[in-house]
């Protein structure tokens, strides 16, 4: 096993349950592991299992909003803003379960958000207007070399950044997800 830090994270969200209730936190907020079981379609005692594991790992917290049976979790702040680096290059990785572990979390994010797309097309015809023609997929092609490529996702991540909590306090802001994909296409022939 390496001895890069990453590698404990991928360990741990390397099992699609972990995984799935730091994703639900995130997207819905605080629940309790009954919550969390139903939304999930598992039992209570295995929500509350990983849970814990993950709260252990500083990636949950418990709210202190429950009641003496029932704790209620949250992703925790740092982790809110921070999100599970699944960019790492796979060449680095020299150990085989890491590298498995980080491959699956990145397969397992690309799953997640392709649900989230399913469930927007699905739902967009009973949001306003400005939010059905404003949000949605767009494939942008660009044309880059090595610099300009690791200068094009330090700029979309900053201009993330930028807009992260603007919309706090103001009457109907919602939530959005960016999801920056940047991928090498194949050549022309």
């Amino acid at each position: 096993m390496t001895d890069d830090p990453r590698s404990a994270t991928w360990r741990l969200l390397a099992h699609p349950l972990r995984s799935r209730i730091l994703a639900h936190l995130r997207l819905h907020g605080g629940s309790t592991a009954a919550d969390l079981a139903r939304a999930l379609g598992t039992n209570t005692g295995a929500t509350s299992y990983h849970t814990r594991v993950l709260a252990e790992a500083g990636l949950v917290e418990d709210t202190g909003l429950g009641d003496g049976r029932s704790r209620v979790w949250a992703a925790s702040e740092e982790d809110e803003g921070s999100g599970v680096d699944t960019s790492v290059a796979v060449s680095a990785i020299d150990d085989a379960e890491d590298l498995a572990d980080a491959l699956w979390l990145a397969h397992d994010l690309v799953d997640h958000h392709a649900q989230r797309q399913h469930a927007w097309i699905d739902a967009q015809v009973s949001w306003p207007l400005v939010w059905q023609e404003e949000c949605g997929i767009d494939d942008g092609e660009v044309l880059v070399d090595e610099t300009q490529l690791s200068a094009l996702r330090a700029e979309l991540g900053a201009v993330l950044e930028r807009y992260r909590r603007r919309g706090a306090g103001t009457p109907g802001a919602r939530r959005v997800t960016a999801v920056v994909a940047l991928t090498p296409l194949p050549r022309r022939s």
